[in-house]
């Protein structure tokens, strides 16, 4: 008769073939993760790209010779330049009183990358103010 401890005791000593199902499940992980870092990085460079759009727009509509919507297509342009039109679809641009100041603010929605550079359309929202420039 045998007991279950003896028919399974041969199995368990041996180790062969382990090392590609190792191979596999590390190397998957490592990749996975790899990938994660990559995408972060690539959605905090979005991010740096519109709000710096965003800060030049608004400081090229705060001078005294140019109108907002120069503005609003600097920062479209500079958008569409470095990460491709489609993260510059909404671009508002208005004045407002910062501190009891005349100033220019610029609004910019955009997609937040998730996987590669498709993402979330209008999840990403930056917001610029410049301070408004006269002749006075």
């Amino acid at each position: 008769m045998l007991i279950r401890g003896d028919r399974f005791a041969g199995v368990s000593d041996d180790d062969r073939g382990s090392s590609p199902v190792e191979f596999v499940l590390v190397g998957a992980l490592l990749t996975v993760l790899t990938l994660g870092v990559l995408q972060l990085g690539l959605a905090i460079y979005v991010r740096n790209v519109v709000h710096d759009a965003a800060v030049e727009g608004a400081y090229h509509a705060a001078l005294a010779d140019t109108t907002l919507s120069e503005g609003a297509s600097r920062t479209h342009a500079i958008v569409a330049r470095t990460v491709g039109s489609d993260y510059a679809t909404d671009v508002t641009v208005r004045t407002t009183t910062a501190l009891g100041h005349a100033a220019v603010e610029i609004r910019v929605t955009a997609s937040l990358p998730l996987v590669g550079l498709f993402g979330a359309p209008h999840s990403l929202e930056v917001v610029a103010s410049a301070p408004a420039e006269s002749f006075d």
